[in-house]
């Protein structure tokens, strides 16, 4: 059974907050990307709830969680900052951290920071930043389909946004990905709904806009940036899952994925797409348990 709280944070913005599974069992973290909510994980959550204590946020500018307008709100600075504010009010010291799309972002730079509090890091298409940098310069496929990334940061996106509509926007997100007609009516009502709050296209939005990821335009001579090469290896486990149709995350990004740290394992996932947690829930949550359980 999943139950939501709304949790206030000593960032200064109250996250809407889904829990499932014992009080007293192994903490995971999981933490959802773009257009996304806590529902990433909904079809997951029998399978692991079981052995785990599930703590799935609507991040910061999504779902019911509060929605900043100011870009400087979403810094990757404010955004871990989130994370660990709210394993505080939850009280968890010790966490497994999972993350998917930004939210596997997010996962990565906590997991980097080394910060003691993360004992382990899972992974769902979601690329670690170096390698993903390193691809928008170098790997043309890559750059070609990251190109919405500079569509999402035009000023005024969200009007263009609102004269399409909000389900037209939801056909243009997903149909690339997924098949629409695979997703429930009522699954997508809760995303229009989501996205239909006042602010929360720019809310959304920014996550993109506040991002240092450089995304040089097709055929454009671009510089590596110099943090590339100074990015600290992970010292924690680190399991990878990936679906490797994915359109948007090319599977460029496993490439090296094993040099990011001390202890790394990939699973690939022939035949699924970007959004695995719940087009693949079985798969995903059978890479994931026996890696979450572990002492």
């Amino acid at each position: 059974m999943i139950e939501q709280h709304r949790v206030a944070l000593s960032t200064g913005i109250t996250m809407n907050v889904a829990t499932a599974g014992p009080a007293d069992a192994p903490p995971v973290i999981l933490v959802h990307g773009f257009p996304e909510s806590h529902r990433t994980w909904r079809d997951l959550v029998p399978h692991l709830a079981g052995d785990l204590r599930l703590i799935m946020p609507d991040l910061r500018g999504f779902g019911a969680s509060d929605k900043p307008q100011d870009l400087a709100a979403y810094s990757t600075e404010l955004l871990l900052a989130d994370l660990f504010a709210l394993a505080d009010a939850v009280g968890v010291a010790q966490f497994a951290l999972v993350g998917h799309d930004w939210g596997g972002a997010i996962a990565w730079a906590a997991a980097i920071s080394g910060a003691p509090a993360i004992q382990r890091l899972a992974i769902v298409n979601s690329p670690h930043p170096a390698i993903f940098q390193r691809s928008l310069i170098d790997d043309p496929a890559q750059r070609a389909a990251s190109q919405y990334m500079n569509a999402f940061r035009t000023p005024g996106m969200e009007a263009g946004i609102a004269r399409m509509g909000i389900g037209t926007f939801f056909d243009k997100s997903f149909g690339a990905h997924v098949d629409l007609a695979a997703i429930p009516p009522e699954e997508r009502q809760h995303y229009i709904d989501d996205w239909s709050q006042p602010g929360a296209l720019t809310a959304m939005l920014n996550w993109y806009r506040a991002s240092r990821i450089v995304v040089p335009a097709p055929g454009e001579e671009a510089a590596m940036p110099e943090w590339v090469d100074h990015v600290p290896k992970i010292r924690i486990p680190v399991r990878v899952i990936w679906g490797l149709d994915d359109a948007a995350l090319l599977p460029v990004q496993l490439d090296g994925i094993g040099e990011v740290g001390d202890d790394i394992d990939v699973f690939p996932l022939p035949g699924v797409g970007h959004f695995a947690p719940w087009q693949a829930p079985a798969q995903v949550a059978a890479a994931l348990r026996p890696f979450l359980t572990q002492a």
